[in-house]
């Protein structure tokens, strides 16, 4: 081909701003236009609902897909700010709906950030072809209306309101996405994860699609990871092995909580800020060492391993063992495009020290249930 078929320059650059820049380009922002892409858009809306009771100025979350096809987040919060930033608790609701967020997201343990480089609401209104908002806030309810991320009008002032809160409804555009069809199972194991691992939070996922069977669950864990691991069967000891400790050398915080079941496989799920490491880490890598420290020395307490025998292996000590392990840091280093593994270096000391110690001391101080784990643990070495 010629260079003048090649030639390029400046006028040859369309730069793409905004809302716009999203829905010619929605990949590069939730990931998927499939089933993954819309699963995104209700983690976004909810996660800062989500934060709210997290923050103490909210109580509970609930999320609808409702029979129209669309989404419906509420909360009973503060409600956010309309037509001005004036309140010192962020940017107003126009403002957040519409300006994509710039950097790096503010990272605070207390809170979820696992949205999409925390680009927040702009992206779903983007992505929507017709969304609402509604807040009650200051004794006055306010609605705002979009279509794909452009508002219909100006904030209205409704009238009054008792209470407070936010509602946001959207609809998925059908001239972005491959699929408008949610998986409620999907979105109800994800928040299922977050109550488990925050437990001041109180979710209702309800999914309203199919008139003729509408249904719905309620999330809440008060006794945190210990709830979850409750819950699974066959255990092999009666009583839920957990505990929280913070340590100021990893700027976090460790919880844990861990049974042994009567089965061969072995569930470790493991998180860093509430989102979780599939692909592992530092964390992960600690309750491994710290387990098997435990484990090894009670073991050489009661004369089932000589001091010359080699420590149980990791393939040994996870036979039936379920076990949630949650870290949450100031600042979480979390490798990858997924950020599925995290790499913080002193996390790992640091959660081999607390697990080890406080296994150890639940094992002296239950001997019966220390001795059925340790035969578990044997019957499976000599396999």
């Amino acid at each position: 081909m010629s260079e003048e078929s090649h030639a390029y320059d400046a006028s040859a650059i369309v730069v793409l701003e905004g809302l716009e820049a999203v829905r010619k380009r929605p990949g590069m922002y939730i990931g998927s236009v499939g089933e993954r892409g819309l699963r995104h858009l209700v983690l976004e809306v909810a996660e800062r609902a989500l934060n709210e009771v997290l923050g103490g100025t909210a109580g509970r979350v609930e999320i609808t897909l409702t029979a129209d096809g669309g989404v419906r987040v509420a909360d009973d919060g503060t409600g956010l700010a309309v037509g001005h930033a004036g309140h010192g608790d962020g940017p107003p609701v126009e403002t957040r709906l519409t300006e994509l967020w710039c950097g790096v997201p503010f990272v605070d343990r207390r809170l979820l950030f696992g949205g999409h480089f925390g680009l927040g609401l702009a992206v779903v209104n983007a992505l929507s072809s017709h969304l609402t908002a509604e807040v009650r806030r200051d004794g006055a309810r306010w609605m705002l209306e979009y279509e794909q991320g452009v508002p219909v009008g100006a904030p209205v002032r409704t009238g009054s309101a008792d209470g407070s809160g936010t509602v946001i409804i959207f609809r998925p555009d059908a001239e972005i996405f491959e699929t408008l069809e949610f998986s409620f199972d999907t979105l109800a194991e994800r928040f299922r994860e977050v109550a488990c691992l925050n437990r001041e939070l109180d979710i209702t996922l309800t999914d309203d699609r199919d008139p003729a069977a509408p249904r719905a669950v309620r999330f809440r864990f008060p006794g945190g990871p210990g709830d979850y691991i409750a819950e699974q069967s066959a255990p092999l000891h009666p009583d839920v092995i957990g505990f929280e400790r913070e340590y100021s050398e990893m700027a976090g915080t460790v919880e844990v909580a861990l049974r042994w079941c009567d089965r061969r496989d072995e569930r470790i799920a493991s998180y860093a800020n509430s989102l979780p490491t599939t692909g592992g880490g530092t964390h992960e890598l600690g309750f491994r060492d710290g387990l098997a420290a435990a484990l090894t020395a009670c073991a050489r307490e009661q004369r089932l391993l000589s001091s010359s025998d080699p420590e149980f292996t990791p393939t040994q000590l996870g036979a039936g063992l379920t076990a949630v392990v949650s870290v949450k840091l100031d600042q979480p280093e979390l490798e990858g495009p997924t950020r599925n593994r995290l790499s913080n270096g002193p996390v790992r000391a640091c959660v081999t020290e607390a697990v080890r110690e406080h296994l150890t001391a639940w094992l002296r101080a239950n001997p019966a249930q220390a001795t059925a784990i340790l035969a578990r643990i044997s019957t499976t070495a000599c396999h």
